[in-house]
């Protein structure tokens, strides 16, 4: 497996793990729909949190939020709408970011919620 791929998957695990510790409960990994990926669906009270996960080795490109383009949100929230459906949920939705950046063995986790609006 190739080290990003590696990265990407203990960013994903790290993320999961830190929203359980937070109150979160963790609905699906890697919900896949169309051309869609939802990296990670979590609820807590009445809100769907749609969690992007983004791990890097390093800040010097840019946070990890900033690759999120809005083509990438067009089909997080396709893909949130039909799992919606699928399951007839009656949720409010929220999208937030998860940064996970590894440095010399260090992971830091930044969580950005309502990282961005859906029209």
């Amino acid at each position: 497996m190739a080290f990003h791929n590696y990265l990407g998957k203990k960013g994903e695990e790290l993320a999961k793990e830190y929203l359980q510790k937070n109150g979160y409960t963790v609905l699906e990994s890697n919900f896949v729909f169309q051309k869609a990926e939802i990296d990670l669906i979590a609820q807590k009270d009445d809100t769907l949190i749609v969690v992007e996960v983004k791990t890097r080795s390093s800040v010097d490109y840019g946070n990890p939020e900033d690759f999120v383009s809005p083509k990438k949100i067009k089909l997080l929230v396709k893909a949130i709408d039909e799992y919606v459906n699928l399951k007839n949920l009656d949720l409010s939705i929220r999208f937030d970011i998860i940064s996970v950046i590894h440095d010399k063995g260090n992971f830091t986790i930044e969580h950005l919620e309502d990282a961005f609006y859906h029209f």
